[in-house]
């Protein structure tokens, strides 16, 4: 039987969607606070009636439930569900008003693409966008790639009695440290710690670059946003490329591959557990992943005019590289080169690249090394079954923070995962062919958006239908959601609003028992 959500069940709902309105609310803070700075008063004025849209309405969601309730799995399921497009619908107002985008739904596919760190831009006239409306753009990226849920338990904001549904609702599977909020607040500090380290170092590169001070550091701080939230943004059309400077390629790319490390790893490198990290299953098989991809891909990009040198190759060729398989999307390509001069072997690599992804409990998107650590030792244990006598009793080892057991659970949800992705990206690539693309822009875009990857193919715009881009708005929030999550909250949904199926009277299920019992039975 579904789950239902009952009256209660909704109203647990709707004070914890409440808090997190009035959390949006304060991250809103940001934007105005470099509004005032910047003396850009039109997007200050924007941001504080945007904030008091966001405490009002999550100040009456809060009145539906007086006192603060725990919430059940499938409670937690249904606000980390609706928490992502109710917050999307919020955020969008400040650019909406900012006119900037071609309408509401422009500015919501914007931010969703933000909160999803997928990093695919529909803005208008970018270099013009105030600063305002780009620091709440990388705000954005910055919440999305932890996670509403993540801050929200990180700060707090739902009480001591945290169950931990809530938190493996989001695509977080791994508690690397017993409490929930502990975990959430590590993850926060980490982060913290990191993009501070990257602005730091990216801002004063921007100033020898000859920036002016104040640019400088919103560069900086905008840039190591994106690159740790495997966000992709960037203030600028030409991405990455407008820099011209190598030692900025260095640090985006450290950065990019930190925010795709699994955070437990990187608890285990701050206590000193480098060995950890080295037989960890999920390390080795993106080692063997990445060298593989590496070399296709260096073979594939040869032969094109874009990459005529090796140094040439070794640079743009590296970045690229990291940028796709982080899934953040950063450029020093531009689209033509992509899509027109790059060989076609070498742009599957890169599709392969960015549909993999990162490490699981990264900021990255993708399938995440770990599932495909997983399918392939499943497939490797389900062809040596075939080869053995059926009395025969075979099992596989891993080693993921410890020495683990392959079993039929760990497997069916890394298959799961894998059949949903792969329909996802299917059904995206025919939506786009329908709309007129030709069949590899479509799969493309399609890779893109469900991985939260942002490398495409530049028919991404403020002018495609509005169809299309609704198929891509679900692709990225189900990418997101890993999937399993996004259908359980649909079905959660459909259940809890379609009525029950009554029976006629006196009509009785085959299945019921007799009022005097099962007489079967001597």
């Amino acid at each position: 039987m579904i789950p239902r959500l009952t009256r209660a069940g909704v109203r647990a709902v709707a004070h914890h969607l409440g808090a997190l309105a009035q959390l949006l609310a304060a991250c809103m803070a940001a934007p105005t606070l470099v509004a005032v700075a910047s003396s850009e008063w039109e997007p200050a004025a924007r941001y504080l009636l945007s904030s008091g849209l966001c405490l009002v309405v999550g100040a009456a969601l809060r009145f539906a439930a007086l006192e603060k309730p725990r919430l059940d799995r499938t409670q937690a399921i249904a606000v980390t569900g609706i928490a992502w497009v109710f917050l999307s619908l919020l955020a969008a107002v400040p650019l909406w008003l900012s006119g900037h985008f071609g309408g509401y739904f422009d500015a919501l596919f914007e931010c969703v693409s933000a909160l999803t760190t997928t990093g695919v831009s529909l803005a208008q006239d970018l270099p013009h966008l105030s600063n305002a409306d780009n620091t709440w753009r990388f705000a954005l990226q910055l919440v999305g790639g932890l996670g509403f849920i993540v801050v929200a338990l990180s700060l707090g904001l739902f009480g001591r009695r945290i169950d931990a549904s809530l938190y493996t609702s989001e695509g977080r599977s791994e508690r690397f440290i017993p409490q929930v909020a502990e975990t959430a607040r590590f993850i926060a500090r980490t982060t913290l710690a990191i993009v501070v380290g990257a602005a730091v170092a990216l801002g004063f590169l921007c100033l020898a670059a000859g920036m002016e001070t104040g640019r400088a550091a919103l560069h900086g701080v905008w840039l190591s946003i994106a690159a740790f939230a495997t966000g992709g943004f960037a203030p600028m059309p030409s991405s990455v490329t407008y820099y011209h400077s190598f030692a900025i390629e260095i640090v985006l790319m450290v950065t990019m591959l930190l925010g795709a490390l699994n955070f437990a790893l990187l608890l285990g490198a701050r206590r000193g557990r480098i060995d950890e990290i080295g037989r960890d299953s999920e390390v080795r098989t993106g080692a063997i992943w990445i060298a593989a991809m590496t070399a296709l891909f260096t073979v594939a990009a040869c032969g094109s005019a874009t990459f005529s040198d090796t140094s040439t190759l070794l640079r743009q060729g590296t970045f690229t590289i990291i940028s796709t398989l982080t899934t953040t999307g950063f450029q020093t390509l531009s689209t033509n080169q992509l899509m027109q001069v790059l060989p076609s072997g070498a742009l599957l690599v890169l599709v392969l690249l960015m549909a993999v992804g990162g490490c699981a409990g990264s900021t990255a998107g993708g399938l995440k090394l770990h599932r495909l650590s997983i399918v392939a030792k499943s497939i490797s244990v389900t062809c040596r079954k075939a080869l053995v006598p059926e009395s025969a009793r075979m099992a596989a080892e891993y080693h993921h923070f410890g020495r683990r057991t392959l079993d039929d659970n760990v497997s069916k949800e890394a298959m799961t995962v894998f059949v949903l992705f792969t329909a996802t990206c299917a059904l995206g690539a025919l939506a786009g062919v329908a709309h007129g693309q030709d069949g590899l822009t479509a799969i493309v875009d399609s890779v893109a958006m469900t991985s939260n990857g942002g490398v495409f193919s530049g028919i991404v715009s403020c002018d495609m239908p509005a169809s299309l881009e609704f198929v891509y708005l679900v692709q990225m929030l189900a990418g997101r959601l890993e999937f399993v999550t996004f259908a359980a909250i649909v079905i959660e949904i459909v259940a809890t609003i379609v009525p029950h199926r009554r029976m006629p009277h006196g009509q009785r299920s085959a299945s019921a028992p007799h009022a005097g019992g099962d007489r079967s039975r001597p």
